[in-house]
């Protein structure tokens, strides 16, 4: 898989599936959850409501996918990211499920190109150069003959210089 890193608005990448740093209502919120939801129109909105109705709310680490409303993807998987609470092996292992969940339903769903946000990294506190290493990570060892290309997309500096020191690192 191809790795790409861009620094910008997420709502504004072209890919099959933008990945939407959710909560566990599924039913919007700040950062990018809130850019999305806003982006992408009600019609994403009513699909969480929906899964939420039939599930549930979405589990930390774990991913659904809605289609992408007004956005120019094909579908946006909304994964829960952990709320970093200083048990670094637990909030690790979730952010990871996060990747790879995220990367097995675009399997399913047939997606060439995934674009990621950096998961937890707002309001939920994860260390932002953990986050980074965890998400490069898994992306290099998730083994797909479907997902093509992987983009990073950051929204501010800080996050930008952190991915692309370890991906040039490697």
């Amino acid at each position: 898989m191809k790795i790409e890193l861009t620094k910008g608005d997420i709502t504004k990448i072209k890919a099959d599936a933008i990945v939407n740093a959710a909560n566990s209502s599924l039913l919007g919120g700040g950062g990018v959850d809130g850019a999305i939801h806003r982006a992408g129109g009600p019609q994403i909105l009513e699909e969480c409501k929906e899964i939420r109705n039939r599930q549930g709310k979405c589990k930390t680490g774990e991913a659904v996918e809605t289609t992408a409303g007004n956005l120019s993807a094909k579908y946006v998987i909304h994964t829960v990211g952990p709320i970093w609470n200083n048990d670094e092996e637990k909030c690790s292992k979730l952010l990871a499920n996060c990747y790879k969940n995220s990367l097995k339903l675009a399997e399913s769903l047939d997606v060439k190109t995934i674009v990621f946000p950096n998961i937890s990294t707002g309001v939920y506190r994860f260390p932002k150069e953990l986050a980074a290493k965890i998400a490069i990570e898994e992306i290099r060892n998730f083994e797909s003959k479907i997902v093509e290309k992987v983009i990073f997309v950051c929204f501010d500096e800080e996050n930008e210089e952190i991915y692309k020191k370890l991906l040039d690192s490697n």
